[in-house]
């Protein structure tokens, strides 16, 4: 074992990452992980929970969570779409606005980590996670 865990050490970039964001994104009241969940449901919405989870690779209880959350802060609605069983989620006016609002802040981290990093290193990096 004395090959580095990739696990390990992809966990520790991901926690220090979270942290860079949810610090550059603080200013609007939400986390990373709530940010970004808003602009899925921004570019795809209405949709299910079910679907959301699909494109954030969720499963169907920690969407649900997630979401009961920022609904709770009124950045979210919930309702129900043509199968009345499944609720569907969109963006409330306060949540359209915080989007508007971080949008500036989560470009200006990015392109702080295009400077820190390179833009061919984040490049790669992309290619790279994308292929897990």
């Amino acid at each position: 074992m004395s090959t580095p865990c990739i696990c390990t050490t992809l966990r520790s970039a991901s926690r220090r990452m979270a942290s860079f964001y949810d610090e550059a994104i603080a200013p609007v009241g939400v986390n990373i992980a709530q940010f970004s969940l808003m602009r899925t449901i921004a570019r795809a919405a209405p949709l299910t929970l079910t679907e959301l989870g699909r494109l954030t690779d969720l499963d169907r209880s920690t969407i649900g969570r997630n979401v009961r959350v920022i609904e709770k802060m009124g950045l979210v609605e919930l309702g129900r779409g043509e199968d009345q069983r499944e609720a569907v989620v969109t963006l409330s006016d306060a949540g359209r606005q915080v989007l508007a609002d971080g949008a500036p802040l989560w470009d200006a981290a990015q392109q702080t980590l295009d400077e820190r990093l390179g833009v061919e290193t984040m490049r790669n990096l992309r290619s790279m996670l994308d292929s897990l």
